[in-house]
């Protein structure tokens, strides 16, 4: 019990130290930001409207900072390091994906051999299925579901976005629900493995009340395949592979709707406009954040918060699931 202890006492601190950097260092980055000319329109406002963009860099700072002094106190297991690293990489190609466009084909495989550092202590590979009941997939498990959930879960947190505060606050709500979930089921020596998830999120949970409505930044792709890539090997980790799809179908959703936007070859479009009285107007209703505002009139602070609501019934049933 008193091990116990401690270790909320360690989970505590691991998770407000990334908070409190966040809220004391982004005013200062959100300044710098915009003074070297780091800006993007917010398309969902009256007039040219710009914001400081790219900010999610604070998000993968924070939490490398959290846990190198917190090292100083606590003994983390190796593995919060593998996973950090993980994170990391997927954080620099979102900025080489801000800075540059390396062509979509040769990022998915760079990116995808990121994950493979997690190979060797991915152990959960048992799942339980709603059909085929326990299902063991042993190497195929660590060589191929890892690294292609890791990829898949980064980049559909980075599709689903485009509201201010919208994909950073999905996000928070699915890594508390995985968060939740494991110290509800799982081990001690479980939750040990993932105290750099506790620091992501405490960073994003920072980042996410200067991103929120309306946004004085956005976190950019750095921001989303960080905290993106933190999803897919906390859902791996922990072997959540069925229960982690469930609080990511609305992502999901999102995704197929896209694909059939293409194969139709239906124009592209990436904003809607602002109609007078504040509300938003959507060219159709083929991404998961314009369905509503398409068949009925909302603002984009409405839209966002529908968002949340759907994401977070989702990660309760999610929550609830029973994995293995």
């Amino acid at each position: 019990m008193k091990y116990i202890y401690w270790l909320f006492i360690e989970i505590a601190v691991v998770f407000l130290l990334p908070f409190l950097i966040m809220l004391i260092t982004m005013p200062y980055l959100i300044r710098k930001l915009k003074e070297k000319g780091f800006v993007a329109k917010d398309y969902h406002k009256k007039g040219e409207k710009m914001v400081p963009t790219g900010g999610g860099i604070a998000i993968m700072l924070a939490a490398l900072f959290s846990l190198s002094i917190n090292s100083l106190f606590y003994k983390f297991d190796a593995i919060n390091y593998v996973i950090l690293s993980v994170i990391m990489l997927f954080g620099l190609f979102g900025i080489l994906d801000d800075m540059i466009d390396i062509g979509r084909t040769v990022k998915l495989i760079l990116v995808y051999y990121s994950s493979y550092p997690l190979i060797q202590y991915a152990t959960h590979s048992g799942v339980i299925s709603p059909f085929f009941g326990q299902v063991d997939f042993a190497n195929f498990y660590s060589q191929f579901i890892v690294p292609t959930y890791v990829l898949v879960t980064a980049n559909l947190v980075n599709m689903h976005s485009g509201f201010n505060g919208m994909s950073s606050g999905l996000s928070l709500i699915v890594l508390i629900s995985l968060l939740i979930k494991s110290l509800i089921t799982g081990s001690i020596e479980d939750i040990n493995k993932i105290m750099a998830i506790f620091a992501i999120t405490g960073a994003t949970l920072g980042f996410h009340l200067f991103e929120r409505y309306p946004s004085r930044v956005f976190w950019g792709n750095i921001g989303s395949l960080t905290v993106g890539a933190a999803i897919g090997v906390m859902i791996v980790m922990q072997g959540y592979i069925i229960s982690g799809f469930v609080m990511l179908i609305p992502h999901t959703v999102n995704f197929l709707l896209y694909v059939y936007w293409r194969i139709k070859k239906y124009p592209p479009a990436k904003f809607g406009k602002i109609r007078d009285d504040g509300t938003l107007e959507v060219p159709n209703p083929l991404t998961l954040k314009w369905v509503l505002p398409y068949y009925m009139k909302m603002t984009e602070k409405q839209a966002t918060y529908a968002m949340y609501a759907v994401t977070a019934v989702f990660s309760i049933i999610g929550i609830l699931f029973i994995d293995g």
